[in-house]
């Protein structure tokens, strides 16, 4: 296993573009809400750190993972340079896993491939609430820094290119 007894969520702040005048937007799943929590506190966290002002982050939340894909175009409306899309699926015992996330992954592709405005996908589809712990603050670091990082760095390339 590639990230056994690794957190993947170090970086180096030197490496990263300013993110002082950048607006960012967090929509988060409220499904498995456990893990989308300690995602927008990895994301936010990070966001702040590299500083981003608190009144520049705007915090949507919505039912499910599914429905992150319309909170995400509804928020690329609102002046921001990046969305951050952050939810959870856990592996259940039929196709509703799938379903979900394929929809979730081709939704926010293509809020990508349409839009101006980057969409940074921060959801993580687990076997088990385990992974999915250490995903989101645990062992293996937390997936809502890193997608605050890749956010940060998109939005700079959006400003800059």
């Amino acid at each position: 296993m590639a990230t056994a007894n690794k957190n993947l969520s170090e970086y180096d702040k030197n490496t990263i573009p300013s993110a002082k005048d950048f607006r960012f937007g967090i929509v988060v799943s409220e499904w498995n809400d456990t893990i989308t929590e300690g995602l927008f506190q990895g994301a936010y966290g990070a966001l702040i750190e590299n500083g981003v002002p608190a009144d520049d982050i705007i915090r949507w939340d919505v039912p499910g993972s599914f429905e992150l894909v319309y909170g995400c175009k509804k928020m690329q409306e609102q002046y921001v340079d990046a969305v951050i899309a952050i939810g959870s699926v856990i592996q259940g015992e039929t196709k509703h896993f799938d379903f979900v996330c394929e929809g979730v992954t081709q939704g926010i592709k293509d809020l990508n491939v349409l839009s101006d405005v980057p969409v940074v996908f921060c959801v993580l589809t687990d076997n088990t609430m385990q992974q999915a712990i250490e995903r989101s603050g645990g062992k293996h670091g937390n997936k809502g820094t890193e997608a605050a990082i890749a956010a940060i760095k998109m939005a700079d390339l959006r400003k800059n290119s």
